[in-house]
């Protein structure tokens, strides 16, 4: 029904109610309800594979596009009307549990009826059809868009009232570090107005108004491709490799030795080395490289590197450095934003003294951006700017979201299958503990690690066999980024299909 185009549906879905017999006319918010309905798809009740992924059609279609550009990394073409709910189906007829869905960037599934509804809606169909440039004309209900659903209770990391939407996580990262640049700036300058040398010499790219500040980030992490959130980027050289980058300082992230339980005194340890580290580059680029340190970004989780984890006292000792050198501390919640480890930012697990000073996301909350504190906003207009500056139909997308998860509780049900899954995942451990090992998690933002790369990479392409779309992380890693509305239901399949693998 998607392809006949969202009026045609709804003048029959009208047509159908005004001469059903016996009956009134139902309201436009009831027919586009059942429209919503009637779109989406039933999750089926398990996976179903029919021929080898990618069949016939993907390997088809994969050739068409790599005639026109690099297709390497395409593993399979979807068919999205198709899927359903955990399920994505692909053009061969195979129908996928999806656990990974789409990078951890589907909050609800697919086709889930509240985001369908939602395109229904004739304000919402303006709105998405007459794309506004944000920054010089955004629509009259802008203001209270942002207000009640990125600012709405409990959508918002705990203390954060400022907002600056944007297009992806790349993006966001990038204009927030312009953000945390200019703040800096500003405390350099002691509010005093641009001198004449700086707007000179910024437009030939020199100092002093285009100071050599930088920004900290650790070994391992992932936080865009664009030129400057690359430079910060440090998981896979593939990303980098022939693409000049800035000579910014990288930070050692912790790497735990599990069961943690069994290696606290270790981790501790751990903790302390790459916290010692890091003071040291703030003091050596400040005053060996003439490059100040103005902020550090980091992932709660490091996602991308491996699922590599670092506990609450990290952070906030962390916190507390990057206090003491005067920088400002930006937390990179893309992947972890949004729900998937029980709370709405893996951060709120950390009880941060005080809120970071820059907290980015996209993925899950359909659009990009960053809340910040008041302070980062900048005093002149066009610093950070571009033309959509954010896309309102995300926003329209994101509000049905975070209708559904406060309505359904669905941060509780991440929190109990999450907890479920892991302690599964433990005892697979205890019984293939040749395996795999390490199995860790918040929430259902889950990963362990295979003995060897390689097998990792068998497990994954045995588990596609079997239905399961999953992914990898780091060098050994399977991870686990399922929706939502992911059930234990869900987490048995998954469970059961990986114990087959791995005793094959």
């Amino acid at each position: 029904m998607l392809r006949k185009g969202v009026q045609t549906i709804l003048a029959s879905r009208f047509r159908d109610f005004e001469t059903a017999a016996g009956r009134r006319r139902p309201s436009a918010k009831r027919c586009m309800a059942s429209l919503a309905q009637a779109m989406a798809p039933e999750e089926p009740s398990g996976p179903s594979v029919h021929c080898s992924i990618p069949g016939p059609q993907s390997q088809q279609l994969y050739r068409e596009l790599n005639d026109i550009q690099q297709a390497g990394s395409v593993q399979l073409f979807a068919d999205y009307e198709k899927s359903a709910g955990n399920y994505l189906a692909d053009v061969d007829g195979n129908l996928l549990l999806d656990v990974y869905m789409q990078i951890s960037s589907m909050p609800l599934g697919y086709n889930h009826p509240a985001m369908l509804k939602a395109l229904t809606d004739p304000h919402n169909q303006k709105m998405i059809a007459n794309r506004p440039a944000l920054g010089v004309f955004p629509n009259r209900d802008w203001p209270e868009k942002l207000k009640s659903i990125l600012l709405r209770k409990g959508v918002p990391p705990p203390g954060f009232s400022h907002i600056t939407t944007m297009m992806c996580g790349s993006c966001s990262n990038e204009n927030s570090f312009k953000n945390i640049f200019l703040w800096y700036a500003e405390k350099q300058r002691h509010g005093a107005p641009f001198s004449k040398q700086e707007m000179e010499s910024c437009m030939v790219n020199q100092a002093p108004g285009s100071p050599r500040y930088s920004i900290m980030s650790f070994e391992g992490a992932f936080h865009g491709r664009t030129l400057g959130s690359l430079s910060t980027t440090h998981s896979k050289y593939i990303h980098k490799i022939d693409v000049p980058a800035f000579d910014w300082p990288i930070a050692p992230f912790p790497r735990y030795k599990y069961p943690l339980e069994s290696n606290e005194r270790e981790n501790r340890q751990e903790d302390e080395r790459c916290l010692a580290k890091a003071d040291e580059l703030f003091v050596r680029y400040s005053k060996e490289k003439d490059t100040p340190v103005a902020g550090v970004i980091v992932e709660p989780i490091q996602a991308e590197g491996g699922d590599n984890h670092a506990s609450p006292e990290f952070f906030q000792k962390l916190q507390k450095l990057v206090k003491k050198h005067g920088a400002a501390l930006l937390i990179d919640e893309v992947q972890t934003g949004g729900g998937p480890t029980g709370k709405m930012w893996c951060h709120e697990h950390f009880d941060l003294e005080t809120p970071p000073h820059v907290v980015t996301f996209s993925k899950k909350m359909q659009l990009g951006g960053y809340y910040h504190i008041e302070e980062l906003k900048p005093k002149q207009s066009y610093r950070v700017f571009n033309t959509w500056m954010g896309d309102p139909s995300k926003l329209i997308l994101l509000e049905a979201v975070v209708e559904v998860i406060l309505r359904e509780k669905l941060l509780d049900r991440v929190t109990q299958v999450g907890d479920y899954t892991l302690g599964q995942l433990k005892q697979l451990e205890n019984e293939l503990s040749s395996s795999i090992n390490s199995s860790r998690g918040r929430g259902t933002f889950i990963a362990f690690n295979c003995a060897s790369s390689e097998l990792r990479d068998a497990t994954i392409k045995k588990l596609l066999k079997k239905g399961i779309q999953a992914g990898g992380c780091g060098d050994k890693a399977i991870r686990l980024r399922p929706a939502l509305t992911f059930t234990q239901q869900h987490a048995d399949i998954f469970l059961d299909s990986l114990r087959a693998v791995l005793k094959e």
